[in-house]
């Protein structure tokens, strides 16, 4: 059953709440204080032994009182239940005073992902407040059980896939995300960071097993049965799209929304990346060799072409075999040409 989100914002009177239980407060000590003071001067009737009890009861259970009292800061909301019945959801930036019966819930307040904005999950932390060490500064947070509404970033671990041609391929995904509805995130899935998390590798998984690592032949990425040149390397933004797009669609439960991912790393798995490497080497000389023996002969066909124009030689066609071979193997070769002088005649 889908539970619509209620924002609560009526109820920014925390301060006002906060002054009043702290003059309840001293309102009971001084009861405690006059009635013990009756009481020890042996001047103390019913009436004053009903105040002395009144306040030491106020005292010891008053407590409870500014447990109703929740600070929200920018960016953040704290989901309310009463007795298991949710009641409504703390959004906008205040000081609040909210029945003291009502807890926040957060499944997800202790768990910790590879990503922005995340808290330890409890460690090294005293009442309440954690601490962690940056550069030469303690940084002090405190934890609860508040969502965060910012916009964080998921950097999810690299995962081993087989592309489109059966290559083990590494690839790493950082997802931007938003919690929009806070009550689907907290009543619809266990652990909506979990969630987001498995959903993540999952639409990556979906996705990249459709492309090949490079440009292949007779591959169709697109589904519209027709071979095109879309491949991991050549088409990543087009694959982080479809990736954001899978991942959204997967999360729309859990009232999450996906601003952006994008591919933070791709390459082959170790165990072929060494042959994958000399194959794409062999590729590069082979295209290398190609266009090189193009150009030559291109070169050799404008050099028979003007020598004929211009009358400078009258060649027959075993001397321009000769000079055609001697002319390729001048362009083409590797290393510089040894010039060897004939004096003789071919014939």
């Amino acid at each position: 059953m889908k539970i619509e989100e209620k924002v609560i914002s009526g109820n920014k009177n925390g301060l006002s709440m906060l002054l009043l239980l702290i003059c309840s407060y001293l309102i009971g000590i001084g009861m405690v204080v006059a009635g013990g003071m009756h009481m020890d001067s042996g001047r103390s009737g019913p009436g004053w032994v009903f105040i002395f009890v009144l306040g030491l009861v106020y005292i010891c259970l008053g407590w409870i009182l500014f447990l109703g009292l929740k600070v929200i800061g920018p960016n953040e909301a704290l989901v309310l239940t009463l007795f298991g019945k949710y009641i409504g959801t703390l959004k906008e930036n205040g000081f609040y005073y909210v029945n003291p019966f009502c807890i926040g819930v957060n499944p997800a307040a202790g768990t910790r992902l590879s990503q922005s904005g995340d808290v330890d999950g409890g460690k090294n932390s005293i009442a309440g407040i954690n601490f962690k060490i940056s550069g030469t500064e303690m940084v002090t947070e405190t934890s609860g059980k508040k969502i965060s509404l910012k916009a964080m970033t998921l950097n999810n671990s690299r995962q081993k896939i087989n592309d489109y041609l059966g290559n083990p391929v590494e690839v790493g995904v950082a997802v931007v995300w938003q919690v929009v509805d806070t009550a689907q995130a907290v009543f619809a899935v266990d652990n909506y960071k979990e969630f987001l998390s498995l959903q993540c590798d999952s639409a990556v998984r979906n996705i990249v097993k459709l492309y090949p690592y490079d440009s292949a032949e007779n591959v169709d990425t697109t589904g519209d049965g027709c071979a095109d040149d879309g491949s991991l390397r050549g088409s990543t933004d087009i694959v982080a799209g479809r990736i954001r797009d899978e991942i959204e669609e997967k999360v729309a439960v859990a009232g999450i929304k996906i601003l952006d991912a994008r591919i933070t790393y791709l390459a082959y798995a170790p165990e072929i990346a060494a042959a994958m490497l000399q194959r794409q080497q062999a590729s590069a000389i082979v295209d290398a060799r190609k266009l090189i023996v193009d150009g030559a002969v291109g070169m050799v066909e404008m050099a028979l072409e003007q020598l004929s124009q211009k009358k400078v030689v009258d060649l027959d066609e075993e001397r321009k075999a000769a000079m055609v071979s001697n002319l390729l193997v001048v362009l083409c070769g590797n290393h510089d040409s040894q010039p060897v002088v004939n004096a003789g005649s071919l014939y």
